[in-house]
């Protein structure tokens, strides 16, 4: 039997393809929560290095973790806002025992000092809400939620977790705006 080169490159080629289509499948499928999922672990640092792993954020809490766009080329002023009005309502969220988890993503180079320099609009965070930085998307990626549209980084995303983990409710937005207030956040945690 005679093998022609072209038929091993062919073969060749075939199986890089698979192997490049297998590679991003593990991202391009990646699966949202959905209500009644158990929310999949994650540990990120905060913008000054500190590990911060979401199972311990739950430890007798429920979790709000709000996913942001983080620094997209600028500082989004609706990010702002939600954030403030987050850190607003904190002793409300205490009250409930909740806890709340931002996430900020966005590319590596620069993405502590954009986080930083975010944090520095706001008033200091109160002790129930925690601002974690996710460098190269790895959490965004790992709940299906890369915006990767030009000058943007992940959708909007808000969900409350009970203590075990559990999604009890979710908002993902497919704009900058459309956002999930502190109240209505408050609002689902007295449901639970």
């Amino acid at each position: 039997m005679r093998i022609s080169s072209f038929n091993i490159f062919n073969s060749v080629f075939r199986v890089a393809a698979v192997l490049w289509a297998m590679s991003l499948g593990t991202v391009a499928f990646a699966q949202t929560p959905a209500v009644g999922a158990k929310m999949p672990d994650f540990t990120l640092s905060t913008p000054t290095g500190k590990a911060v792993q979401m199972s311990k954020e739950l430890q007798g809490h429920n979790l709000v973790l709000v996913v942001l766009r983080g620094f997209p080329g600028y500082q989004c002023p609706y990010c702002v806002k939600q954030v403030h009005d987050f850190v607003d309502h904190a002793s409300d969220f205490a009250t409930k025992n909740a806890r709340v988890l931002l996430v900020y993503p966005g590319p590596p180079a620069d993405l502590d000092q954009h986080a930083k320099e975010f944090l520095a609009q706001q008033a200091d965070l109160p002790a129930n809400i925690v601002l974690v930085t996710d460098p190269d998307y790895a959490v965004t990626n790992l709940y299906g939620l890369r915006w990767d549209a030009p000058h943007e980084t992940a959708y909007p995303s808000t969900f409350i977790l009970d203590k075990t983990g559990i999604v009890l409710f979710e908002k993902i937005s497919h704009s900058h705006g459309d956002r999930l207030s502190a109240q209505d956040a408050l609002d689902h945690l007295a449901v639970q």
